[in-house]
């Protein structure tokens, strides 16, 4: 095109998990079409998506205690529970079929079979954890789940957390082996390697400076190219806008309705990193705990086992902080920068609404090294202080907006996807549990903004997902099938495959 204007089918903004998704769906459902990314950083998967910068966990809610929450009537509420698990089902779907498809290779490299258990103390917690055991084991989902609170059987499952507890307040856990740890950024680097064989125009070292609506519906997008200082303007369809943090920025620079009254909170990330090999033999799983009274959701302290350049390593947190930064490697104005006067109110709302959370990250902030051995020795009475270094996490911003339930100012835990109404741009927004449903989540994009395709591209996606559109839930055997299938493909082993449903589970 004339004047430096460059003409592409689809835009995706951010290398990260969720670009490289949307990319690899796409180039199946619609190999002709053209696709550019453009990424900020010299490499893809340098942001949130990188393996130090998330806990790594494959998100099933099947140590998560906040994806279960215990009603008044005293009864567990396992639906978000159900959801997040059937999403993580299709993640593992669409990996698997990439694989068989020789399309990436060597799954070992970015996920690994992993028991993962919920861990409490307190007689209230244990009665907590029992039920919620209960509720989830009569559900094909969560079979193979087991419970314990003899100290002697969580000394086989958690040798390092029980060796010198002198505590006499009751202690109990459940056990899944069917969890897995993630690595997303080396998931990442394959799918976006996958991406530049298809053909695909990966634009590193490029920032997105402005997107603008075309008088025909399209969407201009201004890139500055940092190393020759260039810009260019590039004409697409379709804009999905994966950018982590820095996605709100951009959705509010498209002035699309939708975009507006969406605030965003930062909080950044910190975690205890294990150095010393003989401590990090010991333990093997992930280990979730629950977040303390007046913390939020995404503070849950978790003892995890990780497998990062094909190294065992342990990790502990994670620790709170704030920084005004949308993104690790964003300004000190990205928060200041967000607040609009469309979401002015809603961002006051918020304020007033969650002194609680602000209390507890300047509390967080203040901590020393010694008050975080504290809390690492709740999990290992035993830690010691030299075996252990702090590593800065990624950088999450959850979204805040006006909600019926919630009110003006509503801080959301989660994932959202905002589009426009005609589906020409679409951004995701939120945090946790984020990568692990990237498919699900890229699925949804999908069917909101390409409606007139998906009768046709429907067949494609079943090949790809045989569960698309069935509840895995009320198809035990399908669950069977496919779980048994793409442990194999994934080399997850036979022995971490779920079994055919069983009537009950005896109590350890």
């Amino acid at each position: 095109m004339s004047n430096g204007q460059k003409k592409t089918d689809v835009i995706l903004i951010g290398a990260g998990v969720m670009s490289a998704t949307l990319g690899s769906l796409l180039k199946e459902l619609a190999p002709e079409w053209k696709i550019t990314v453009f990424e900020k950083l010299a490499n893809e998967g340098e942001e949130s998506s990188n393996e130090w910068n998330n806990a790594g966990t494959g998100h099933s809610a099947l140590c998560e205690l906040n994806y279960t929450s215990e009603k008044p009537d005293g009864s567990i509420d396992i639906s978000k529970a159900i959801k997040i698990n059937e999403q993580f089902q299709l993640s593992r779907q669409f990996w698997s079929y990439l694989v068989n498809s020789k399309l990436i290779h060597n799954p070992q490299d970015f996920i690994m079979p992993l028991p993962h258990m919920s861990l409490v103390q307190g007689e209230q917690n244990v009665s907590f954890l029992k039920k919620r055991f209960k509720a989830l084991s009569n559900n094909p989902l969560f079979q193979g789940m087991e419970f314990s609170d003899n100290p002697e059987k969580l000394m086989e499952w958690i040798p390092l957390i029980m060796q010198d507890r002198t505590t006499n307040e009751p202690i109990a856990a459940t056990k899944i082996d069917s969890g897995t740890d993630v690595n997303f950024g080396a998931l990442t680097r394959m799918l976006f390697n996958h991406l530049k064989n298809k053909n695909v125009d990966v634009n590193y070292k490029h920032t997105v400076k402005d997107i603008k609506r075309t008088s025909d519906g399209s969407w201009k997008v201004k890139v500055h190219d940092i190393d020759s200082g260039k810009i260019e303007d590039h004409i697409a369809k379709f804009v999905f806008i994966g950018g982590g943090g820095g996605s709100l920025p951009l959705l509010q620079k498209t002035g699309i309705p939708e975009s507006k009254r969406i605030g965003g909170f930062p909080v950044s990330g910190l975690f205890m990193v294990c150095n010393n090999p003989e401590v990090v033999a010991q333990h093997h799983a992930k280990v979730y705990g629950k977040a303390k009274v007046g913390a939020p959701p995404m503070s849950v302290p978790h003892l995890d086992t990780r497998f990062i350049d094909n190294k065992k390593s342990l990790l502990f947190g994670p620790f709170a902080g704030f920084s005004p930064k949308f993104l690790k490697t964003g300004s000190n104005f990205d928060l200041i920068g967000s607040v609009k006067p469309n979401n002015l109110l809603t961002m006051l709302a918020a304020g007033a609404k969650n002194m609680p959370l602000t209390k507890y990250l300047i509390q967080q902030v203040m901590l020393s090294k010694e008050k975080r051995m504290e809390e690492l020795r709740e999990f290992i009475p035993n830690a010691k202080g030299e075996d252990w270094d702090l590593v800065v996490a990624g950088q999450r911003v959850q979204v805040i907006k006006d909600t019926e339930t919630g009110g003006k100012g509503t801080l959301q835990f989660g994932t959202e996807v905002v589009s426009a109404a005609d589906g020409s741009i679409a951004a995701l927004l939120g945090a946790s549990p984020g990568a692990s449903t990237a498919v699900h989540v890229m699925l949804e994009v999908i069917t909101k903004c390409f409606p007139q395709n998906m009768k046709e591209w429907e067949p494609k996606i079943k090949e790809m997902i045989p569960s698309y559109g069935v509840s895995l839930m009320e198809n035990p055997e399908l669950l069977h099938e496919i779980h048994t299938s793409t442990a194999e493909t994934l080399g997850l082993s036979d022995k971490n495959s779920k079994k055919k449903p069983e009537k009950e589970l005896a109590f350890s």
